[in-house]
C-alpha cells in the first residue's frame, strides 16, 4: 500500500476578537485509508498571550497513514475555543482545510467561521456568554448542509505541514 506521513504543528490562531484561545482538531479520511500510527485528533494548551494579537500553541501533529488510492485524501478539521476569566468556554470558529497532495513542507492559513443566530440569540450570547453550535460536527468538512448555514468570519490558524508520500509510484497512484 502506499504511505502518507504528515508531520507537522499548528502555529497558532489570529485575528480573532479575544486572547485566551485554544484548538481541538482532528484529521478525517475516507473509507480507504487506514492509520499505522498517530493520532486521529487532539487539542492544544490554552494560550493567552499578554501583548500579541496572535495566540501560539505549537501543537505537534504525526500521523501516518496506509492508502489504496487517493479517494478520499486526508482533511483537518478545527474548532477554536475561548476560555474566559472563570473558566468557561466559547466557541470561537470552526474551520478545515485540505491537507496538501503534494510532498515538501506547506504554509497553510485556515479561514474559520461560526455560525450565527437569531438577534436574540445574539444579544444572549453577548451577555451570557455560549452561542450557537452545530448539532452534527461533519458539517465543518463536509458541505452537503453547510451552505443552509448562516455564518460569521472569524480568525485563521496557522499550521505548518510537512507530507511525506511513499510508495505511490510503485502502487500506479498519481497526485
Amino acid at each position: 500500500m502506499a504511505e502518507v506521513h504528515v508531520i507537522g504543528q499548528i502555529i497558532g490562531a489570529s485575528g480573532f476578537p479575544d486572547h485566551s484561545l485554544f484548538c481541538k482538531w482532528g484529521i478525517h479520511s475516507g473509507g480507504g485509508w487506514k492509520i499505522l500510527s498517530g493520532l486521529r485528533e487532539g487539542q492544544t494548551q490554552v494560550d493567552n498571550p499578554q501583548s500579541e494579537d496572535a495566540a501560539y500553541f505549537a501543537h505537534p501533529i504525526d500521523i501516518h497513514f496506509a492508502t489504496k488510492g487517493i479517494q478520499g485524501w486526508p482533511r483537518m478539521h478545527f474548532q477554536v475555543w475561548h476560555q474566559d476569566a472563570f473558566g468557561r468556554n466559547e466557541l470561537y470558529g470552526y474551520g478545515f482545510v485540505h491537507l496538501p497532495t503534494s510532498p515538501g513542507q506547506h504554509d497553510i492559513d485556515c479561514p474559520t467561521w461560526r455560525p450565527t443566530g437569531t438577534f436574540m440569540e445574539s444579544v444572549s450570547q453577548f451577555f451570557l456568554g455560549g452561542g450557537p453550535h452545530l448539532k452534527n460536527p461533519d458539517l465543518i468538512y463536509s458541505g452537503a448542509d453547510r451552505y443552509k448555514l448562516q455564518t460569521i468570519a472569524m480568525g485563521k490558524i496557522h499550521l505548518r505541514i510537512g507530507i511525506i508520500l511513499r510508495n505511490f509510484d510503485k502502487f500506479g497512484i498519481e497526485c
